[in-house]
């Protein structure tokens, strides 16, 4: 059996989450065709399912692209994320075992990507975390929208350079966990709003602007030494230098002669 749309919008899904496609890349019908080997209608099928779902765009005149949010849309996605995970954590029963396990397998698996040096693999099992956290509070509707988001947010990571750290990640997973297994709902989902705070404060969305001429404005922007260089004088400054002068040669006349093998 030949590969499917639906197997190539997972394909696409896992890349932006493994940080291994940016914002904005163009993703052209012809050249994932021959990657897939595979008709171009059914990479179209897998394009338009993913700009349904948000996370490519099209152009008639210029193709498909991941998208690009802005700071606005970047904001609205982490306040979706809010409302979905806050909600599934909200009132619920303690997890089963085969649940608890299955998440403290995902975070043995990311402490070990922490160790390595594949940042991709890090990358796509911190976000898949709350996919698969979803999953494991059984429902399985919100974990397939959540997986969107998540693409989506780490677009947005990668668009607005977040700094926020992995190992800091992790660690506020296992924290999570640690309140699920105790039973503590509520603790659970004050981490998760206080998790999902520290990554959105991460990233530089107050310092970028959807302005396409502003780093270029700020690059052209004439410094202040220069400004005030180029500033008209004032009719007292000429008397003022003159008097600058005067002093400084009297001060030169008073001071005793320097040692000339400090000056070599």
């Amino acid at each position: 059996m030949g590969i499917t749309a639906t197997d190539i919008s997972q394909r696409i899904i896992d890349a932006v989450l493994a940080q291994k496609l940016a914002p904005g890349t163009r993703l052209g019908e012809q050249q994932l065709a021959l990657l897939f080997d595979c008709s171009r209608t059914i990479v179209r099928e897998a394009l338009t399912r993913l700009a349904a779902r948000g996370i490519v765009t099209v152009s008639a005149r210029r193709g498909w692209y991941l998208i690009a949010p802005s700071r606005d849309e970047a904001r609205e996605a982490f306040e979706a994320r809010r409302v979905i995970e806050l909600g599934l954590l909200r009132g619920r029963r303690p997890l089963d075992k085969p649940a608890l396990t299955r998440l403290k397998k995902h975070l043995a698996q990311e402490k070990a990507a922490l160790r390595g040096d594949d940042i991709g693999a890090r990358s796509f099992l911190l976000g898949d975390f709350h996919v698969c956290l979803a999953e494991c509070l059984g429902n399985s509707l919100l974990a397939d929208t959540l997986r969107d988001y998540t693409a989506r947010t780490t677009l947005i990571a990668m668009l607005y350079q977040s700094s926020h750290d992995a190992a800091q990640s992790c660690q506020e997973h296992v924290a999570i966990v640690a309140a699920l297994e105790q039973g503590d709902a509520v603790r659970a989902e004050a981490l998760m709003a206080e998790h999902l705070a520290s990554v959105q404060a991460g990233l530089q969305l107050e310092t970028q602007t959807d302005d396409p001429l502003h780093h270029l404005r700020q690059a052209l922007t004439p410094m202040a030494s220069s400004a005030s260089a180029s500033s008209p004088a004032s009719p007292a400054a000429p008397a003022r230098r003159s008097r600058a002068r005067t002093v400084a040669a009297d001060a030169a006349d008073s001071a005793p002669a320097p040692y000339l093998g400090a000056l070599l």
